[in-house]
C-alpha cells in the first residue's frame, strides 16, 4: 500500500521550510542518504556534531539518525524498533516517512517559539497539524498505529476543516453538563502569576491551534523540565569530579610536604655533619624548588577549593529553580486542565443555548408561517365575500324602482347580505388578529436572532481570553527556561576559564 499523498506532501513541505538543502526535494525517495536528516538535527541542537559523520558511509549516517531518536523520543525501546536500520538503508518510503514525523515532532516540541506556519498553505498545515495530534494521542503506541496512520488512503474530503485528517483524528470535546460557569470564575483559575504582558490570541492556523492546545503545552513542559534535570545531572557529575581532583591535589601537597621534611631532616643532618659549601648549595636550591612546587600547589588547591565552592552555590541555585520548574509545572498543568474543563463548560452552555435557541427559532417561524396563510385565506374569503356584497348592493338598488310584491320576494336576499356583511366584519377582526400575531411572532423572531448573536460574540470573546491566558502561563515559563539558559552560559564561560 503506497503512502498518503496528502501527509507525504506536507511532510516534505516541513523538510524544505528547515532549508537545510539547497534545492527543494520532490520525493521523499529524495532523504535516502539520510544527510538531510543530520542536518535537520544540527539545527535543532545549534551544533556541529554530525559534520563527520555527513563524511562517513551510509550505515553510520544511519546509526547517528538512530541514536538520536533512541536518545531524543519519550521511549527509546519503543524508538529503537520503531524505524529500521535495514528498511532505512534499503530507502524505503515508508520508513523515511517515519523518521520525518519523528524530526517535526520533536521540533516543535524543542523550539522556544511556535514558529511562523504562515509559509504552509492551509491544506499543509492540516496534515502537519494531525500528524503532531496523531503522534500526542499515540505516544505509548507509535510501533503498532503510526504505519496504518502514513499508509492510510484520504478519505473523500469536502473544502474546509471539516474533511481534514485533523479532524479525523481528533476526538470530540467531553462537555461536562453544567451550566453554572460564569467567565469572572475562570479569570480567577487562570489568574496565574506572571510578570510578562499577555501575548496576542494563537494565531488562527491548524499548527498554531494544535501548538496552543493544553496537551501539547504540558507535553512541552514536561520534555523541557526533563532537559533542566540532565543538566543538573550533568552539572553534578562534573561537580563529582572536581571533588576527586581536589582530593588529589590534596594528597600530593602532603605527599610533598612529607618530602620536604625529610629534606629539612636531611639539611640539618648535613649541617651537623659539615658538609661541604658545594653540596650545601644544591640541597639549597632543592629545598627552594620544592618549596616553590608546593606553595603553587598550594595555590592550585586553593583554587580548586574556591571553585568547588561557586561550583556548590551554582548546583544549589539550580536544584531550588528545578524546584520551582517543578512546582511552576505541577501549577500550570493544573490550571490548564481547569481552563480546558471551563472551555468545555463554556461550549456545553453555548451549545445547549444554540440549541434551543435554534429549537424556538424554527418553533417561531412555523407559527409565523401559519399565521401568515391564515392571513392570506382570511383576505381572499373576504375579497370574495365582498364582491358579493357589491353584488347584492347592486341588485338592492335596482329593487326600489320595483312593486312591494317584488320587493318581498328578495327580502331573503337582503338577509343574505346582511349575513355576509356579519362575516366580512367577523373575517376583518380575524384578520386584524391575525395581523398583531404577525407582528409579535416578527419581533419576536428578531429579539431571538439579537440574542443569539449577542451570545455567539460572548462566547467567542471568552474564548479568546482564555487563550490569551493560555499564552501567558507559556510565557511565564519560557522566562523561567532562559534563566536557566543563562546561569548554564555563566557555567560554561566559568569551565573555560578554567581550562585556559
Amino acid at each position: 500500500m503506497s503512502l498518503h499523498g496528502a501527509r507525504a506532501a506536507a511532510l516534505l513541505a516541513w523538510v524544505n521550510s528547515t532549508k537545510v538543502c539547497p534545492d527543494p526535494l520532490n520525493d521523499l525517495s529524495q532523504l535516502q542518504d539520510c544527510s538531510v536528516f543530520i542536518r535537520i538535527i544540527q539545527k535543532i541542537h545549534r551544533s556541529k556534531e554530525g559534520e563527520s559523520v555527513l563524511e562517513q558511509p551510509l550505515p553510520e549516517r544511519i546509526s547517528f539518525v538512530r541514536g538520536f531518536l533512541q536518545k531524543h523520543c519519550r521511549h527509546k525501546l519503543a524508538a529503537e524498533n520503531l524505524v529500521s536500520a535495514q528498511k532505512l538503508l534499503d530507502g524505503e518510503e515508508l520508513a523515511l516517512a517515519k523518521v520525518a514525523v519523528l524530526l517535526l515532532y520533536h521540533t516543535s516540541m524543542s523550539c522556544k517559539n511556535p514558529g511562523d506556519w504562515s509559509e504552509f498553505d492551509y491544506k499543509t498545515q492540516v496534515e502537519l497539524a494531525s500528524i503532531l495530534k496523531f503522534v500526542l494521542d499515540n505516544e505509548e503506541s507509535l510501533n503498532e498505529n503510526l504505519e496504518p496512520f502514513l499508509l492510510r488512503k484520504a478519505l473523500p474530503s469536502s473544502s474546509g476543516m471539516s474533511s481534514s485528517s485533523f479532524e479525523e483524528h481528533s476526538p470530540p470535546l467531553s462537555l461536562p453538563h453544567k451550566r453554572e460557569v460564569r467567565f469572572l470564575e475562570l479569570q480567577k483559575i487562570a489568574s496565574f502569576p506572571s510578570t510578562n504582558n499577555m501575548l496576542p490570541s494563537p494565531p488562527s492556523s491548524p499548527m498554531g491551534d494544535i501548538m496552543q492546545t493544553p496537551q501539547f503545552q504540558l507535553r512541552r513542559l514536561k520534555k523541557q523540565l526533563a532537559f533542566e534535570r540532565e543538566n543538573r545531572d550533568g552539572l553534578e557529575v562534573e561537580l563529582a569530579e572536581n571533588r576527586k581532583l581536589v582530593i588529589e591535589k590534596e594528597a600530593q601537597i602532603a605527599m610533598m610536604q612529607q618530602r620536604i621534611d625529610r629534606l629539612a631532616k636531611l639539611n640539618e643532618k648535613q649541617a651537623a655533619d659539615q658538609l661541604e659549601p658545594k653540596e650545601m648549595e644544591e640541597l639549597r636550591e632543592k629545598n627552594e624548588s620544592l618549596v616553590g612546587r608546593l606553595h603553587e600547589a598550594f595555590r592550585q588547591c586553593q583554587d580548586l577549593k574556591t571553585e568547588k565552592a561557586q561550583m556548590d552555590r551554582k548546583i544549589n541555585q539550580l536544584s531550588e529553580e528545578n524546584g520551582d520548574l517543578s512546582f511552576k509545572l505541577r501549577e500550570i498543568a493544573s490550571h490548564m486542565v481547569q481552563l480546558q474543563e471551563a472551555l468545555n463548560e463554556l461550549s456545553e452552555e453555548h451549545n445547549a443555548a444554540l440549541a434551543q435557541s435554534q429549537e424556538k427559532q424554527g418553533q417561531l417561524e412555523k407559527e409565523l408561517h401559519a399565521a401568515l396563510q391564515d392571513k392570506k385565506s382570511s383576505e381572499e374569503k373576504i375579497e370574495i365575500l365582498q364582491g358579493k356584497i357589491s353584488l347584492l348592493e347592486d341588485q338592492l338598488a335596482k329593487l326600489e324602482e320595483c312593486s312591494a310584491e317584488e320587493k318581498g320576494e328578495v327580502m331573503g336576499d337582503v338577509l343574505k347580505m346582511e349575513e355576509l356583511k356579519q362575516e366580512v366584519s367577523s373575517l376583518t377582526a380575524k384578520e386584524a388578529e391575525l395581523q398583531a400575531t404577525v407582528l409579535r411572532l416578527e419581533e419576536e423572531k428578531q429579539l431571538r436572532e439579537a440574542a443569539l448573536q449577542s451570545e455567539r460574540g460572548r462566547f467567542e470573546e471568552e474564548k479568546q481570553q482564555l487563550g490569551s491566558l493560555v499564552t501567558g502561563l507559556q510565557s511565564s515559563l519560557s522566562e523561567s527556561h532562559r534563566a536557566q539558559e543563562r546561569l548554564e552560559q555563566e557555567l560554561q564561560a566559568r569551565d573555560a576559564e578554567g581550562q585556559a
